[in-house]
């Protein structure tokens, strides 16, 4: 099978977020895919196939972590969409089939894709005894962002806290679906973003995301709301880090990225 390993939410190798992607003819069984994902060993290996003219997408897309499937991944989309575009699979809009219906990738002419994705529904919820313990910051607000995504949003007081997180991964995991999204206002915002995040998520075999297009489905109307504006631009502190252009539009969100593929090779089973 060709595999890429392909770089997204960067315009350079070896920063953003990494995805094994898979062209095939067909999805083989779950257990072959997961294996697949846990021998690549990435946040997440993104699985695709042709469908048929008249299908409701172009496309079919499955996502898995070393450890499970998940319903949502925003970077294994881009980074599944540059191959596309980049190897002429695809030319123009990329209409994907998945757990979280049909999502759209678009190539932009400045090199960028923008993804259209469901906005995650916010809705606050009192801060579950632990967490803060757990995290190693006292949460100023926490919401949970539905099913889609699975995830506690934790917002705490300012970027130094967000960047020098150190939680406790074991204790974090009793608290959510997947994990916990921290994030706080740029403390200066003439460095080209408005917000800056981190995402952990134990429970699906990923202690750190480097960088999380899902999350900001939940980020954008979070900070749009408070910042007053739907364009916005969000960092993820990881160490690789990423950056995420992000456009509400109401019960959609757009994200936006450059991705680049750093390996293209063979993978022998």
């Amino acid at each position: 099978m060709r595999i890429r390993i392909v770089d997204a939410f960067t315009d350079r190798p070896f920063a953003g977020n990494t995805a094994g992607v898979l062209l095939l003819d067909a999805f083989p069984d779950d257990d072959r895919l997961q294996r697949v994902a846990l021998e690549v060993n990435h946040s997440e290996t993104a699985f695709a196939h042709r469908l048929p003219a008249g299908a409701e997408a172009d496309w079919a897309l499955r996502w898995f972590t070393p450890a499970t499937e998940v319903a949502m991944c925003g970077h294994a989309t881009l980074a599944t969409a540059h191959v596309l575009h980049t190897t002429g699979a695809h030319e123009g809009p990329v209409r994907f089939a998945t757990r979280s219906g049909v999502l759209t990738a678009t190539p932009r002419e400045d090199g960028t894709i923008t993804l259209d994705f469901p906005t995650a529904p916010l809705t606050p919820v009192q801060t579950p005894s632990g967490v803060a313990e757990a995290l190693g910051a006292e949460p100023r607000t926490v919401l949970d962002t539905g099913p889609n995504i699975g995830d506690l949003l934790v917002e705490v007081a300012d970027e130094k806290t967000v960047r020098g997180l150190a939680p406790d991964l074991t204790a974090l995991a009793a608290h959510s679906e997947r994990g916990v999204i921290a994030t706080a206002r740029a403390e200066d915002p003439s460095r080209g973003y408005d917000y800056v995040s981190r995402c952990f998520f134990p429970n699906v075999g990923i202690d750190e995301d480097p960088v999380t297009g899902s999350a900001h489905t939940a980020l954008a109307p979070f900070w749009s709301e408070r910042l007053g504006r739907p364009d916005l631009t969000g960092l993820q502190a990881s160490s690789r880090s990423g950056r995420v252009r992000t456009e509400l539009r109401g019960g959609r969100t757009l994200l936006s990225g450059h991705a680049v593929t750093v390996i293209d090779g063979e993978l022998l089973v």
